[in-house]
């Protein structure tokens, strides 16, 4: 715990943990989107993917109890069975890629799904099984890789027929349920250590905070507000983050 306390820029990484629960709380996605690319800049992405994956605890009291009588609970759960499936691609790709490269990946990523949600992307097609689980398989492996599970589930969601609570709710439980898993399969490969599940009990509190806050905020009657907001908020994570501020 003390070597957590000693974490250089900390006090940038709990800034950056309390928005993202803000932000997810209320809009039900961004919390990753928001915090990788602040985090990211101030410490190493194996150790910020590790505490930010423990810190997503707060979400099994805070958001997911409410969320789960809500969601489409058997599809979303086979769309996080292979992301856990495929996840330990993405931490492979971790371990053995340059750290410059996962930032600017992280960053493009990041981006792209921001101009994608803000200019309405949506699909017409009935999906599959089988599609659900392709969906989750190239999350799991982003998730592990560059700890963004979240851009390509979202817009699935947020492109499909579902009205805005279900959709927030099938959001919320993939992120939640695939994020918590990452913890043990990044200790089984090596990549990261104690150091990480102590910084992310640190980042607990302002998490869980921030998700109650957003929570009590959100109303589906003034989607329209909180998406520009949650928009604005990526958008200058997305700007802190980039790999030229170093």
């Amino acid at each position: 715990m003390l070597e957590a306390l000693a974490t250089p820029g900390l006090i940038w990484v709990v800034a950056a943990t309390f928005v993202a629960g803000l932000v997810y709380g209320f809009s039900g996605f961004g919390a990753a989107l928001v915090y990788m690319p602040v985090a990211t800049a101030v410490v190493a992405p194996p150790l910020a993917i590790g505490a930010f994956a423990v810190s997503a605890l707060a979400s099994l009291v805070t958001l997911v109890p409410r969320a789960w009588h809500q969601a489409d609970r058997p599809n979303t759960l086979l769309m996080v069975a292979a992301a856990i499936l495929a996840a330990p691609l993405g931490i492979w790709i971790l371990r053995t890629t340059d750290v410059t490269v996962i930032r600017w990946t992280l960053s493009a990523i990041t981006m792209m799904t921001l101009l994608l949600l803000m200019a309405g992307w949506r699909y017409r097609a009935v999906p599959t099984k089988p599609v659900r689980a392709g969906i989750g398989a190239a999350a799991g492996v982003m998730m592990g890789s560059v700890g963004l599970n979240g851009p390509l589930v979202i817009l699935f969601q947020l492109g499909g027929p579902d009205d805005i609570g279900r959709s927030r709710a099938n959001t919320l439980i993939f992120l939640t349920l695939s994020s918590l898993s990452l913890v043990p399969l990044m200790m089984l490969q090596g990549v990261i250590g104690w150091e990480a599940f102590w910084l992310g009990l640190l980042l607990l509190a302002p998490y869980g905070l921030g998700t109650l806050m957003g929570r009590r905020l959100f109303d589906p009657d003034k989607e329209k507000v909180y998406r520009r907001v949650a928009y604005a908020v990526v958008a200058g994570a997305v700007l802190i983050g980039l790999p030229l501020w170093n």
